[in-house]
């Protein structure tokens, strides 16, 4: 499902406005008898300003930012916590976890640490287990993020399985030295530098409380 462009009218304005300018002006010669010196000049001017805004809403076609398209994806909302963890964990993990569905695009989680699946939260992929392929161990090895801008195009893909099938972008954020905190979204390149910095940061202060209490 599209998306609709909030900003469509406003990037045809000046290509709309600069059309009909242009018309008006032909129109206008054509109905004029004679024509002054003063009449040609504005033409002139009038046909300049027209080519402008012509050219500036082409312009604007091109370099404004369209919203990515959106999916709805497949799977039930739901919210899952390993029950072995101390309950300041949990409730860490449930203020961590809403924080990152309300304020950033992703839409469903998954966090893995130690070998084990601690936390799944949002829309909930049909695989509860997390099973490091090429992508996430390198990010265990490196402990360093990966951002999938487009999880289709990436034959990995089907290590993150534990996501919804129809993920269209991931984030997989290293916490801590054993852990990795795994983001989906329902659109392909949604994830601004903005967005990656808060996961950063809340992964971090995750890595810090699990090792504290491991």
């Amino acid at each position: 499902m599209s998306k609709p462009d909030p900003n469509r009218i406003l990037r045809l304005l000046p290509l709309v406005g600069g059309s009909i300018g242009g018309i008006l002006l032909l129109v206008n010669r054509f109905a004029s008898e004679g024509l002054t010196e003063s009449q040609s000049r504005s033409d002139v001017v009038g046909v300049i300003l027209s080519a402008l805004l012509i050219l500036v809403g082409l312009i604007w076609q091109q370099i404004q930012p369209r919203s990515p398209d959106t999916v709805t994806l497949a799977g039930e909302e739901g919210f899952e916590l390993a029950e072995h963890l101390p309950e300041a964990v949990k409730i860490e993990l449930a203020w961590a976890s809403h924080l990152l569905l309300t304020n950033t695009v992703t839409r469903s989680l998954v966090l893995y640490y130690d070998g084990k699946t601690l936390m799944r939260r949002g829309i909930l992929g049909k695989n509860p287990e997390v099973k490091p392929g090429a992508i996430l161990k390198r990010v265990l090895d490196k402990r360093k993020a990966v951002y999938l801008v487009d999880l289709k195009v990436y034959p990995g893909r089907i290590e993150f399985d534990h996501l919804p099938e129809n993920t269209q972008g991931a984030i997989a954020q290293p916490v801590g030295a054993k852990g990795i905190l795994i983001l989906g979204a329902n659109a392909p390149r949604s994830y601004t530098k903005q967005d990656e910095r808060w996961i950063e940061g809340i992964a971090d202060k995750l890595g810090e409380t699990l090792e504290r209490n491991s």
